[in-house]
């Protein structure tokens, strides 16, 4: 089965081109910003960049009531050309800003803010757009090369930031994230709008509208237990903006240059995850928990290690982890909820991976200013504790039994037949076998 299927799709050809230019500029900024406040705006002040993080990402926990709802009633197409545009005349502004020599930090706390909210409509839109451009037999694949395209970008973006930086400025760097806006809008432009598949419309109040999609989620035991092992791993886990960038600084006593490589570092094993999830026929439960799993122990691996090439190659291995239970997740939540409900059931799960992070960024700051960046990193094994709940949803829900044979360990599981409003169905145990 191949990698690259969803390609043929000339709808999804042009979406994925247009979408790898701008998140090349979305990275450069992400970059140049954590740079700016960290060199520039503060005195290697960890907390504030975690503040940045916070207000960047807070939206989507606070317009959750509106901007799944949005994705599920409005237009896709239409609110991703209208989000798109906003965020690249955000960062013209901040980049003006920044060229002039006038900004300070609460201006990048402003902009922060403004972004955040923008991006929290144009996130589970973006999302679950994917569904109206391949049918739902490619909708894992696309998926995964959206991450594989998200991910490239980030290898790519925060190298050419640091070079930039080094060069001129970051100032520079969010003028050209602006331009590349730009690609996205014209790939947006271009879809034939007659070759997009047809998803159902939500109805009702929006109130009642949104309730449905909390009490879908609340009364589906799976989507339950996967939601928490991100929140688990988002809160604590995902915060490399802060661990990055400190342990680079602090650590390491690097400058941009490095920065940006050890961030385009750790993107190459979440190009490799992404890959290995676009090539899965179908995300499997099981591949969440051994994601969790090896992402704890990775990110204590690199709290651990003595110099910044053995840092560098424990951040692909967390790559590779963190974007297995990322795309995973993403996939397997949109594969097994009703299309009338998946853009709030999608803005539920971007809520909790991107809106937890006001919750953990202060924190995971604090304790880097308090106790130094390797304490910092290994608050993150979170993702072993994420682990323990997706073991402890398959003994309840799914009958998980282990048991020895010889040198082998075997295990039983019964494996789901059928998803509703009401719950999973489950059918007879099938054991399966691996290795001791």
């Amino acid at each position: 089965m191949s990698t690259f299927r969803s390609l043929r799709i000339r709808n999804y050809r042009l979406w994925a081109a247009g979408a790898l230019v701008s998140n090349v500029g979305t990275w450069m900024q992400r970059t140049a910003q954590d740079w700016l406040v960290l060199t520039h705006l503060t005195d290697h002040n960890a907390t504030a960049v975690g503040i940045v993080m916070a207000l960047q990402f807070g939206p989507q926990l606070a317009l959750l009531p509106f901007t799944g709802l949005a994705a599920d009633r409005l237009n896709r197409r239409k609110l991703l050309m209208a989000t798109q545009a906003a965020m690249g005349l955000l960062a013209l502004g901040l980049g003006l800003l920044t060229i002039s020599g006038a900004v300070q930090l609460w201006h990048v706390y402003v902009f922060a803010l403004l972004l955040g909210c923008v991006a929290a409509f144009d996130a589970p839109a973006r999302q679950t757009f994917v569904a109206e451009l391949v049918s739902e037999a490619e909708l894992s694949n696309a998926v995964g090369l959206n991450s594989t395209s998200f991910n490239a970008a980030r290898m790519v973006g925060p190298a050419v930031a640091g070079l930039v930086i080094a060069g001129t400025g970051p100032g520079e760097a969010f003028l050209l994230n602006a331009v590349s806006f730009v690609a996205v809008l014209i790939s947006l432009a271009c879809l034939r709008t007659s070759e997009l598949f047809a998803r159902p419309r939500a109805a009702g109040s929006r109130k009642s509208s949104l309730m449905e999609g909390f009490r879908y989620v609340w009364a589906r035991p799976d989507l339950r237990a996967i939601l928490a092992m991100l929140f688990l791993v988002s809160t604590f886990g995902l915060n490399f903006p802060i661990f990055i960038s400190t342990m680079s600084v602090s650590a390491f006593h690097g400058g941009p240059g490095q920065y940006g490589l050890l961030s385009s570092t750790m993107a190459i094993g979440s190009v490799t995850g992404a890959l290995l999830a676009a090539r899965r026929a179908q995300p499997r439960f099981g591949i969440l928990m051994v994601g969790s799993a090896v992402f704890g122990v990775g990110t204590l691996a690199a709290a651990l290690m003595p110099n910044v090439v053995g840092f560098g190659i424990a951040l692909v291995v967390t790559g590779v982890a963190a974007q297995t239970l990322t795309t995973s997740t993403n996939s397997l939540v949109q594969l097994s909820t009703d299309p009338a409900l998946r853009g709030r059931v999608i803005a539920i799960l971007l809520a909790i991976l991107l809106g937890s992070t006001p919750l953990g960024a202060p924190v995971v700051g604090w304790v880097a200013d308090t106790f130094g960046p390797r304490w910092a990193l290994g608050v993150a094994a979170a993702g072993l504790a994420s682990a323990a709940i997706g073991l402890g949803y398959l003994v309840r829900y799914r009958g998980l039994k282990l048991w020895r044979e010889g040198r082998r360990l075997r295990y039983s599981v019964q494996p789901v037949v059928g998803v509703s409003p009401e719950g999973v169905t489950v059918a007879a145990a099938k054991p399966d076998s691996v290795s001791a």
